[in-house]
């Protein structure tokens, strides 16, 4: 069974910065980081193979956010930059039960953390 938990959340102004973090317990594979705004369907954000030699990003962050892993402390960051209060939202890190290419459906993560709450104010 694997365990995750995010943190790092919290308010920021526009064009600022913050960075998440996802402490894992067990083993965990293709890493990815969802975020659902009120009202909106969850999306995926970023998401890395075990190996990091993989990532994806949506559109919307390209260029602004950075995912990347560390196994050796069995941790996964999302570095967030240029901040949009679209970017407002819970972020989820989560985790594939095996090996995979990175995948945009939430459906192929079997590991979910609680979430943080990211803010992003005018």
């Amino acid at each position: 069974q694997v365990q995750l938990v995010e943190s790092g959340g919290g308010e920021v102004q526009a064009g600022g910065s913050l960075r998440l973090s996802c402490a894992a317990s067990g083993r965990t594979f293709t890493m990815g980081w969802f975020r659902q705004a009120p009202g909106k369907e969850r999306e995926i954000v970023a998401a890395i193979t075990r190996a990091a030699t993989n990532t994806h990003y949506a559109d919307s962050v390209k260029g602004r956010f950075t995912i990347s892993k560390n196994n050796a402390k069995n941790t996964v960051h999302l570095q967030m930059g240029n901040l949009k209060p679209e970017d407002t939202a819970i972020y989820y890190c989560a985790s594939t039960k095996d090996y995979t290419v990175p995948s945009v459906a939430s459906s192929a993560y079997t590991y979910w953390g609680q979430g943080t709450q990211v803010t992003v104010s005018t």
